[in-house]
């Protein structure tokens, strides 16, 4: 498929969606999509780094943009850091917990083998 801008368009029109909310991404790239016709989704999804289902999402958020129910509402940005943080702090305690009993097991067979660690 050939480009249908030139690459510092293409840099700024990233650029640009990067700084926009969710909802607004959306709605750019479907607009974007829809000036370049056919074949214009799976260009734009590919240059903009988005799914296509999240183009035909915009289309139907341009649609009802008069009567829009999410006005005012915008995703607070940083929720899915602070998860992946949390999620990443339990999955280190899990590691360490499960080290830990690793190294009690092996402790636990090795006194019951009746092999001992003391240096004569």
């Amino acid at each position: 498929m050939q480009n249908d801008y030139a690459v510092d368009v293409e840099v700024q029109m990233q650029n640009l969606y990067q700084s926009l909310s969710e909802k607004d991404r959306r709605r750019y790239a479907a607009v974007e999509a829809s000036k370049l016709g056919h074949g214009g989704i799976g260009y734009i999804a590919d240059l903009l780094g988005c799914h296509p289902d999240t183009i035909a999402q915009g289309k139907r958020d341009l649609a009802n943009l008069p009567h829009d129910e999410a006005q005012g509402r915008i995703r607070k940005k940083g929720r899915d850091a602070q998860l992946l943080a949390n999620t990443s702090q339990a999955s280190s305690m899990r590691s360490r917990l499960k080290s830990k009993r690793k190294r009690l097991d092996r402790r636990s067979a090795a006194a019951k083998s009746g092999r001992t660690w003391d240096c004569e």
